[in-house]
């Protein structure tokens, strides 16, 4: 504590000085993560980053430009000022229920040859940086346009990276991309094309060579801007690029307007030595505010879903009544029924299978389209939530008959059109007390906070491709093990896991084949964060799946309080723990040919005590054994190629 007073002395007797040198800097609560801004008179504003010392991003550039005035060059700092920052909050959606967040806040003030205002705010905590641009309502300018930020992120020459390209748009089935749904390559340099020559989706992954690692995204996006990407680089850098115009069938601006005054989304980026900043970050939440408060209470919970397995001919009445009678065998709060329920149940009977569930204490999710005139989506309802007036209606008629939640699906673009669309649906949806996911859609940016009655978003390379096509099978763990340090890292993801299947089709006797043990699929469900989990368990896995692993997945809970990462690498294997109430969970997972032999340390659990651990056998069968903790609170245990591990205590 007295080492982060001085900290901030020092930097308090900064600011009261004049800035003849036309730069400040300014270090977080603990001293070791610095952002260095500086802007020579007439120039352009650039920043750099360390940590501990070393160098995690060079001068990169920042500003705008803007149809009120350009604010990219011939700008001067006219002054700045440090504030402290300490707040504490509560979430039940994210990885930490208590969050803590201390920070230093730099507010920079600059002027541009036209006498305009411009300033940019950057919070620094221990690991976490943000910053974004705050423009003044002046000289009679009550709205503005951006037309393109310079705001650039520029590595080191050793640094690696672990990127998923933005895809082009209107393609893909149904010409429903981009999805965020790309594959990702790991350890790749910098430098070569992207796949599509439009860049990588967000959150963005980088290996500063033996210095660290660092993490590029954005948060508190909503109605008021467009979701962001990085470009290609260019000699290490990258830049913010806006969505492209032919996204959403060419329909809506690609340049974002806000009124004045007002402010860009924050961009972000979380720094480490090792990976540990980067999986426990809060920074999408330590950032943003809630755009409005709810009358309802809304519950996590684990749920059942025909489609993932049984696909289209499975939404009828009676596929969907054996879904809740597993759903009620497990314990679980919800049914989710896919698309075309409109069509083979009808509007009607779904009353009547409603009922039937919350009979057996079942809640219901229903299945839409996001409806409209970007895609070529048949699968219905359509035309129903793209319109606010039927929007409403559909609402009312949900809440009526007792709905807990509805999925939407099919977005396919990043322009402030498709944020406001992301946005009204949610605001609609508390108006009448339901959750939403959202699928074929958008990265998550801060929604947990923002929005009370966000339950999680796919924007990934989600369960549904393993049922799809082999090739995704034969990376499951690959991927898995990426999952945690990018993608799930920044946001809740709805990924719709934990197949105990051996072949994914219907009957578990064709389809694509399972390369993973039943071990991994268990440890996935702690692995994958989302307060609403729609696992890929099916009728049959009641009878021909391991009593053990059943046993688990009536328990597993879908919340958590805490969250360590304990080791891991990228695409290769990961060992993470969370904290339930008083229960910690230790998931480990390996995508190498080789078994794992690890000797982990797990101070949160309790030495001398024992805990259940569920491996697989030198078979690759699942087993589950009582382990003691070491004196020195280690664990050794054993992980096989595409296989898994879970401890609780």
């Amino acid at each position: 504590m007295k080492n982060r007073l001085r900290v901030f002395a020092a930097l308090l007797m900064t600011v009261i000085l004049p800035s003849a040198a036309q730069d400040v800097a300014v270090k977080g609560p603990d001293g070791k993560l610095q952002v260095a801004v500086w802007c020579p008179d007439g120039g352009e504003i650039s920043y750099a980053v360390s940590y501990n010392g070393k160098q995690m991003l060079e001068p990169s550039p920042l500003g705008m430009e803007t149809n009120v005035g350009n604010f990219s060059n011939g700008l001067k700092l006219k002054g700045y000022k440090v504030t402290a920052i300490d707040t504490l909050y509560r979430q039940s959606r994210i990885k930490a229920s208590n969050i803590h967040y201390q920070a230093n806040e730099l507010v920079c003030s600059f002027i541009n040859g036209e006498g305009k205002n411009m300033q940019i705010t950057f919070r620094v905590s221990n690991n976490d940086l943000a910053f974004r641009y705050n423009l003044p309502k002046e000289h009679g300018k009550a709205s503005v346009t951006v037309k393109s930020e310079a705001t650039g992120f520029r590595f080191p020459m050793q640094t690696t990276t672990f990127l998923s390209p933005q895809s082009d748009a209107m393609i893909g089935w149904k010409r429903t991309k981009p999805s965020y749904e790309e594959e990702y390559k790991a350890d790749a340099p910098m430098g070569v094309r992207s796949q599509y020559g439009h860049g990588y989706t967000f959150p963005c992954l980088f290996r500063v060579g033996e210095s660290g690692w660092v993490l590029v995204s954005e948060t508190g996006v909503d109605s008021r801007y467009c979701g962001s990407r990085l470009s290609d680089a260019k000699d290490g850098l990258y830049n913010i690029a806006f969505p492209m115009p032919e996204e959403n069938n060419g329909n809506g601006t690609s340049e974002p307007a806000f009124a004045l005054p007002g402010s860009t989304p924050w961009r972000t980026i979380t720094v480490g030595e090792d990976l540990k900043p980067i999986v426990e970050t809060t920074v999408p939440w330590d950032v943003v505010e809630p755009r409005y408060a709810t009358t309802h209470e809304y519950k996590p919970g684990r749920g059942t879903w025909s489609w993932i397995l049984w696909q289209d001919g499975s939404i009828n009445y009676d596929d969907q009544v054996r879904y809740i009678d597993l759903a009620a065998d497990m314990g679980y709060e919800y049914l989710l029924v896919d698309n075309w329920w409109d069509k083979n149940i009808g509007r009607e009977r779904m009353k009547q299978l409603i009922d039937h569930a919350r009979g057996k204490g079942v809640d219901v999710f229903l299945w839409y389209s996001s409806s409209g005139y970007w895609n070529d989506i048949e699968q219905g309802p359509i035309n129903r939530m793209d319109n606010s007036i039927v929007r409403k209606e559909e609402m009312r008629w949900l809440q009526s008959l007792g709905v807990k939640g509805i999925k939407v699906d099919f977005f396919g673009g990043d322009k402030q059109e498709t944020m406001r669309l992301y946005e009204e649906i949610l605001s609609d949806a508390d108006d009448h007390g339901l959750m939403v996911i959202f699928h074929g859609c958008t990265l998550s940016r801060g929604w947990e906070r923002m929005y009370p009655n966000y339950v999680g978003s796919e924007a990934v390379l989600a369960s549904e491709n393993l049922v799809f096509n082999q090739h995704f099978c034969d990376n499951e763990a690959f991927n898995a093990c990426l999952h945690p340090f990018i993608r799930n890292a920044v946001g809740s993801m709805e990924f719709g896991g934990v197949f105990l299947n051996k072949r994914l089709n219907r009957s578990n006797d064709g389809g694509t084949i399972r390369r993973t043990t039943d071990i991994f699929q268990l440890a996935t469900a702690v692995l994958f964060q989302n307060p609403i989990q729609n696992f890929a368990l099916a009728p049959n896995n009641l009878t021909d799946a391991p009593q053990l692993c059943l046993d688990f997945m009536k328990k597993v809970p879908v919340t958590w309080d805490e969250t360590r990462l304990i080791d891991g690498y990228p695409g290769k294997f990961v060992v993470l723990a969370r904290r339930h109430g008083h229960t910690w969970y230790v998931a480990a997972i390996n995508a190498t040919q080789e078994a794992l032999n690890l000797t982990l340390p797990l101070p949160m659990l309790q030495a001398g005590e024992n805990v259940s651990l569920y491996q697989d056998d030198k078979k690759l069968q699942p087993q589950q054994k009582v382990q003691k903790v070491k004196a020195d609170g280690t664990v050794r245990l054993t992980v096989r190629p595409m296989g898994g591990a879970v401890l609780v205590q």
